[in-house]
């Protein structure tokens, strides 16, 4: 039987991703938790595994030759994991382009514009008194964030998947449409990304992978309390160290 693979994880989007990717692969593991608000990123022995300070990560105690491996970067992780079982990653050689050029397209474009979207609509309102210095950054990010919506409406016209079968490009996008009513979008004004979002959801797997992570508890970041204020000190005060 396989050994578990660690998974250092928070309840975000891209914690997410991994989850629902072993979760769709029949890959065994185990969730190690990284409180974010807590400062849990910065401890040395995960800073040894994530030298960014974000999770998530992995470390498979069968990699490749057998060995242990650590991996950081959600998209890193998911192709990692494709190609470790031959499971969403494309048919052939053409068919992995696109689903590589749709999964860069969240790690480049919808998972940091709506993670700004979150920012400012959630987050900013509860640190800044003077709500003109919050207005700008929302309605640039949650313009940016429809935009991109968009985009996804498009391409999946006439698709059930972002890369013809469903793909690891799928799990990176999914988590990120999910919290689509913090981001101030009307998901019926894109049903082809309605569409895609619920038969997504539908899965089995992906209903496992949110099971597994509401075992974790995250604090609301944009609450008035003294605890969410020093979460939201801890995240978004960092600086070089």
């Amino acid at each position: 039987m396989a050994e578990p693979i660690d998974v250092y994880f928070w309840p975000t989007p891209n914690g997410y991703k991994i989850t629902i990717a072993l979760e769709e692969m029949g890959l065994p593991y185990k969730l190690i938790p990284i409180n974010i608000g807590a400062g849990a990123q910065f401890k040395p022995d995960f800073l040894a595994i994530s030298p960014n300070n974000r999770m998530p990560a992995i470390v498979d105690p069968e990699g490749p030759d057998g060995e242990p491996i650590s991996v950081f970067e959600s998209g890193a992780i998911l192709q990692y994991l494709g190609r470790k079982t031959g499971k969403f990653y494309g048919r052939d050689e053409r068919n992995r382009v696109e689903v590589e050029e749709w999964l860069m397209w969240q790690m480049a474009g919808l998972g940091p514009m709506a993670g700004q979207t979150h920012h400012f609509r959630g987050y900013a309102p509860s640190m800044i008194s003077d709500q003109r210095q919050v207005a700008y950054g929302a309605i640039r990010y949650t313009n940016e964030t429809e935009r991109l919506y968009g985009v996804l409406n498009k391409r999946l016209e006439g698709r059930d998947f972002l890369a013809g079968d469903y793909s690891i490009a799928d799990m990176a996008a999914f988590p990120w449409v999910a919290p689509w009513k913090m981001q101030g979008i009307v998901l019926d004004q894109f049903p082809n990304v309605k569409a895609w979002y619920d038969r997504i959801a539908a899965r089995e797997a992906v209903q496992r992978s949110a099971e597994a992570g509401k075992a974790i508890t995250s604090r609301n970041l944009g609450a008035p309390t003294k605890e969410a204020e020093e979460a939201r000190k801890v995240l978004f005060g960092q600086r070089a160290r």
